[in-house]
């Protein structure tokens, strides 16, 4: 059985950690393939938007699989979390927006997983956090920098150094989540985020994102430049004419991401 489901409905990527029985833990061949994976996506025309989940409801992804025996030596291991660390930084600059299902536990790598994507929603009655100070080791796969840009330093180092388990619903509070439903509605909900996104323009979407991205890596006159860009660039479009006449004659725009 794959390690990774991956599909594409309408537009709408679904990639799946499909190990239950390991809780969806991340080793060597379950990375190869989300690299493979991640590599389509963005090259491929015909994906919108992704979104990242489990399979089950008792994990997203609980880590990485210390089962695997090519982590056991320190070479082994900073090898493979270098890999991850790539990996989720593919994600976050995929052009298309991301969003994180997190249908059960979020530890470790999957934790990071999910901060990589640019929206998460998760399911309620479920826990997440960074444990590696409890192994003896940091988060190695964009924790440290990206729970800090997301929450803010202070509140960040707390849940690293303290590297406490958290409720889906106090993840919400301190800024991680977007929204917490129940399981049963996970699905639904992460397919309206998504169908909302989509309804706009695809290039006012992309330079959004582009912007935030590149701009949050970047100072501030910097990152307005960026903006000044993509604004140039949505504001010479054929979506743009679209969406103008569109609001004029009160109808429902076509975009067609030109």
């Amino acid at each position: 059985m794959p390690s990774i489901l991956y599909e594409v409905q309408a537009g709408i990527a679904i990639v799946t950690l499909n190990r239950e029985s390991a809780l969806n833990t991340i080793d060597t061949a379950t990375a190869e393939r989300l690299q493979a994976v991640i590599a389509d996506i963005s090259n491929n025309d015909q994906v919108k938007l992704a979104i990242f989940t489990g399979t089950g409801n008792r994990a997203f992804c609980a880590g990485e699989d210390l089962n695997d025996p090519s982590i056991h030596s320190a070479d082994g291991l900073i090898r493979f979390t270098g890999m991850l660390n790539d990996i989720f930084n593919e994600i976050e600059m995929l052009p298309q927006p991301t969003i994180a299902a997190i249908n059960g536990f979020a530890f470790g790598a999957g934790f990071e997983l999910a901060l990589a994507c640019d929206l998460r929603i998760s399911a309620d009655q479920t826990l997440m956090g960074l444990p590696h100070a409890k192994l003896g080791l940091i988060p190695g796969a964009g924790g440290t920098q990206r729970l800090p840009r997301l929450i803010g330093e202070a509140k960040a180092l707390e849940l690293i150094l303290t590297a406490k388990r958290f409720t889906s619903l106090e993840a919400y509070h301190f800024g991680i989540l977007s929204k917490v439903v129940s399981n049963h509605e996970l699905h639904k909900e992460v397919m309206y985020t998504a169908e909302q996104i989509l309804e706009n323009a695809p290039i006012a979407i992309y330079q959004a994102k582009y912007a935030v991205k590149k701009g949050m890596r970047t100072n501030l006159q910097d990152g307005l430049e960026l903006e000044k860009e993509g604004f140039s660039k949505t504001a010479s479009s054929q979506d743009l004419e679209e969406g103008i006449q569109s609001f004029f004659e009160k109808k429902k725009p076509v975009f067609r991401g030109k």
